[in-house]
Parts: C-alpha cells; structure tokens; sequence
C-alpha cells in the first residue's frame, strides 16, 4: 500500500505539532491541577500552592520550573518567596498554534 505524499506530511506535521514542550508540560495530572489551581486563585506560591494541592512543595518547585520553561506560568521574586501566575498570552498563543496546525493538515487526515 502506498501512502500519498500529503498524508505523510500531515502525520508529520500533526507529530510535530503535539511533540512539544508545551503540550508535555499540560499533559501531566500534577501540573494540570498546579494550572488548575493558580487559574481559581490567582498569583501564589510554593507554599501556598502545596496547602492546596496533595503533593510536596519540592515536587511542585520541579513542577513549576518546567511550566515555566514552557511558557505555560510566569515566575516573580519577592524576597524569600517566588510567586507564579498563569501566563495568559503565551498560553493563549501556543493553543492557537496548535489550533491553526491541526485546521491544516485536516484534509489530509480527517476528511
């Protein structure tokens, strides 16, 4: 069976599209309810989240640094304590990528 030209770009693309940092970073039920979490309250930190949330606070550190490196939370130092909130734009800019990415390459998969 050969398969058109056009449908291996689309499953590459489509791979491409859902192989990223970003999604990675969603896709993980720890940092799903972190997310969760700082969309109900707002601006928090470590300790603040580690009341709300049943993981430990070093885990929720490790959590939140590779949220960061995606984009998904932004991070600001107050003396001791680091404060993170859900950083709108990008999160908003990358799911519409991926929303834009996945509208091109529906003919060739999703008929």
């Amino acid at each position: 069976m050969t398969v058109e030209p056009s449908r291996i770009k689309a499953a590459d693309c489509c791979t491409e599209l859902l192989a990223t940092d970003f999604l990675q970073a969603l896709c993980e039920p720890s940092r799903a309810a972190i997310l969760r979490a700082l969309v109900l309250k707002g601006r928090m930190d470590i300790s603040s989240l580690a009341q709300d949330l049943p993981i430990d606070r070093s885990v929720i550190s490790r959590h939140l640094q590779t949220m960061e490196k995606a984009g998904i939370v932004t991070s600001e130092k107050e003396g001791r304590h680091t404060y993170y909130q859900v950083n709108g734009p990008t999160l908003i800019e990358e799911l519409e990528k991926l929303t834009e990415g996945l509208r091109q390459i529906r003919p060739f998969c999703c008929p």
